[in-house]
């Protein structure tokens, strides 16, 4: 247990959810929520380096008895949580004949339905307290997807529907909920393997979109904000 608020990041990797724990460990005991072990203990070295307190807990987030054992753990360790940022995803491309069933639901799963097991499991302590802040990674595949978006589209627009539910229920009862729309690719290794010509100016910088995060977990109650939109200056919209 530890005397510091808890911060709990879902989908942690390289990219958005690495820059999410490195901000909310600044103030925050961080719990690192991801699938694989191995590549938690990196970045719960660098925290801890920095002087900060962090947890690596591994879950298949698509697995409601995965999701319970990590929550009942992050609990008993840390606290519970004040902070919950969800961050897990999958992107497949495909339209709709090239979409397997499976992999509609599997994105589904890890997007939506994660995001809705990992809020119950929160909830009911916030509610206690009568505070609490949820915060739902979204991409513009929730607002308006492409035609090869068969899974992912779904799948955001299941989030964002979630997020608008919950706002309107826990709101009123001090929880924050908000939904923030990534407009444009994450500044990681995989984008720029991927797209070797991308410039710095076209990319998100996942620290800059970490700072949006943080400024929404701690926004005055008189004017929380609900949806949200992070693009590079370039991005057409």
């Amino acid at each position: 247990m530890t005397d510091k608020k808890v911060a709990t990041v879902i989908g942690v990797g390289p990219g958005l959810g690495a820059a999410l724990a490195r901000r909310f460990a600044t103030e925050y005991a961080v719990a690192l929520v991801a699938r694989g072990t191995d590549k938690l203990a990196g970045f719960v070295a660098d925290i801890t380096a920095a002087g900060g307190t962090s947890l690596a807990v591994p879950a298949d987030m698509s697995k409601e008895q995965e999701v319970a054992a990590a929550f009942e753990r992050i609990r008993r360790d840390l606290g519970d949580t004040d902070v919950l940022l969800y961050n897990a995803a999958m992107r497949p491309f495909g339209a709709l004949m090239e979409t397997k069933p499976s992999t509609f639901e599997n994105t589904w799963r890890v997007g939506a339905f994660g995001a809705f097991l990992a809020a119950q499991q929160v909830v009911p302590a916030m509610l206690q307290r009568q505070r609490g802040v949820i915060l739902f990674t979204g991409a513009t595949a929730g607002v308006k997807p492409f035609a090869t978006s068969a899974a992912f589209g779904p799948a955001k627009f299941a989030m964002r529907g979630l997020a608008h539910v919950m706002a309107r229920d826990l709101g009123p009862k001090g929880i924050h909920v908000a939904w923030i729309n990534i407009d444009g690719a994450i500044d990681t290794p995989v984008i720029r393997q991927r797209f070797p010509q991308i410039k710095d100016e076209d990319m998100l910088k996942p620290s800059a979109i970490a700072d949006t995060y943080w400024h929404l977990a701690h926004q005055d109650p008189s004017a929380w904000t609900l949806d949200i939109d992070v693009r590079p200056f370039k991005e057409r919209f």
